[in-house]
């Protein structure tokens, strides 16, 4: 890790420090939360319009995320929400095996204007200990723990998968067979995922999990990342 900065005071689950006092920085897996070339940017290319929103959106849409983090995605997708001028409202549903604090969410958010008048009603329910709370359009759930012990017992079926662990080669066990495979378990038929990476063994188990994989151009110079659908029942995978 290079330009390492201080750890946070009142260190959080999260095990943080600052690269260039804005950038959180996993010290667990060694690995920033967001892009160093635009973090709401990619956010946006991958998560957003790599699940072909804001087209898909309706009342009672569902995403579902692994890795909350900073909750960056859930504002983008507020923010997307609001712009589009969809009626109605959204679910989504994030696992977090290691949360922020709310004063480290906040300062996050700080290097993303953009997401000034949305953060304070995600920072405030983070504060009070909420984990089920509304942010704008959203219902908010987050199932805190290990996704590979919580996912297999979530009720739920999601209509978008964001899949935004740390990276797969510093976090394996978010990428798994068996984790990819609960995912394509809790997708509603014609769900889609999105994730920034193209590694293989990620994209063979979205694959096995009964995803039609695809590889699309990554963000800000990345040259992949990947992108998929679940089939509808009598449609070729």
């Amino acid at each position: 890790m290079t330009g390492e900065g201080h750890t946070a005071e009142g260190a959080s689950p999260a095990a943080l420090t600052w690269r260039d006092g804005a950038v959180p920085v996993s010290s667990r897996f060694d690995d920033p939360y967001f892009s160093l070339k635009g973090g709401l940017d990619e956010t946006r290319h991958v998560f957003l319009a790599g699940n072909g929103l804001p087209s898909r959106f309706r009342d009672g849409f569902h995403i579902a995320e692994l890795g909350f983090g900073t909750g960056l995605n859930l504002l983008a997708a507020v923010l997307l929400w609001q712009a589009a001028g969809i009626a109605g409202r959204f679910r989504f549903t994030s696992f977090e095996g290691f949360p922020m604090s709310a004063a480290e969410m906040a300062r996050a958010h700080e290097a993303f204007p953009e997401v000034a008048e949305v953060s304070p009603g995600l920072v405030a329910a983070w504060q009070r200990g909420a984990r089920r709370f509304a942010v704008g359009p959203a219902d908010v759930e987050i199932l805190e723990g290990d996704a590979r012990a919580v996912l297999p017992g979530w009720q739920g079926r999601a209509e978008a998968w964001f899949l935004d662990g740390f990276s797969p080669a510093k976090n394996p066990e978010m990428w798994g067979e068996d984790l990819m495979a609960e995912v394509g378990r809790h997708t509603a038929p014609g769900g889609s995922f999105a994730t920034y990476t193209a590694a293989g063994f990620v994209r063979r188990g979205l694959a096995a999990a009964g995803f039609a994989v695809s590889r699309l151009p990554g963000h800000a110079g990345k040259r992949h990342m990947s992108a998929g659908r679940m089939p509808l029942p009598g449609e070729d995978a």
